[in-house]
């Protein structure tokens, strides 16, 4: 999977929808205009740049890892303006700040869950009831935002949020349906991944002053490349599992340099430093 990156309104590697931009590099997401095409091509056919990060815009994909099973990643689904997102309650998603436009009453997502294929009949459609975004977002850092969906997903399992950062190490999976290469299209299938965790120091020689270290953690195959998030996963998970085998979100898919690029690792938000502020807007959702 390549990192979310964001494409710039001209062309580049982006993540979210904002139309801000940043000294960094978002390659997670793609802009608003190519979310739309991608969205389109999806539904018709069945089907990262190393300048200065913009802030991140929807959408990228998996880069180096095959096809995920039907039902393996249940609470994974895909959001209508080109992201991902975890289903963290039977009606609550949680994505990336970036790929939202501010919080509020909003009715003009459609969730898909329940299947890898996005063109499968039986996948479940839900419309938003509003969103919530990371409160003091500025499109550096705090890149999390919650979705209130108008009705819930039954019957699909939901992702734990990691409290603290004894999960921060090892292993993580990776799944999104963004481009399986840097400037590639968006997938019709879920694809999946697994990279290791690089530490805050060695990210931060990657990255300079465009890492906020406290809220976000790094992951890539530093040396090599080759497997990492793309444009079109913004938004979605990075997870492991705990003692018990349970399935638990560390990051949500944020920004890069590029896809897969050598020396350019991930980097995704660190669900550890917000679990806290995600429940308590969770439940003001369900209020």
């Amino acid at each position: 999977m390549c990192c979310a990156h964001e494409m710039d309104t001209d062309a580049s590697d982006a993540r979210g929808k904002s139309l801000k931009r940043s000294a960094r590099c978002i390659k997670r997401s793609i802009a608003v205009g190519a979310a739309v095409a991608a969205a389109v091509a999806l539904q018709s056919t069945g089907g990262a740049s190393a300048a200065p990060a913009p802030t991140p815009t929807p959408g990228q994909q998996i880069i180096g890892g095959p096809p995920a099973k039907q039902g393996e990643f249940p609470f994974m689904v895909r959001l209508s303006m080109g992201c991902g997102g975890s289903l963290i309650r039977e009606d609550v998603v949680l994505t990336a700040a970036h790929c939202v436009d501010g919080s509020g009453p909003n009715t003009s997502i459609t969730v898909t869950a329940g299947v890898v294929d996005l063109q499968n009949p039986k996948a479940i459609k839900v419309k938003s009831k509003e969103v919530a975004q990371a409160p003091g977002y500025n499109g550096k850092g705090k890149d999390w935002a919650l979705i209130k969906l108008a009705a819930p997903i039954k019957g699909q399992e939901t992702l734990h949020l990691a409290e603290d950062d004894n999960f921060d190490r090892g292993t993580f999976t990776i799944t999104g349906w963004g481009a399986d290469k840097e400037g590639g299209a968006q997938q019709r299938y879920l694809r999946k991944a697994k990279v290791p965790f690089v530490n805050t120091a060695t990210c931060k020689k990657a990255y300079g002053d465009q890492l906020t270290p406290g809220d976000e953690i790094c992951a890539g195959f530093m040396a090599e490349g080759g497997v990492d998030t793309c444009q079109g996963d913004s938004g979605g998970p990075m997870f492991r599992r705990d003692e018990d085998g349970d399935w638990v979100q560390v990051g949500i898919t944020s920004w890069g340099e590029g896809c897969a690029r050598p020396g350019k690792p991930g980097v995704y938000t660190k669900v550890s430093a917000f679990s806290a502020q995600i429940e308590k807007a969770a439940n003001k959702l369900m209020g």
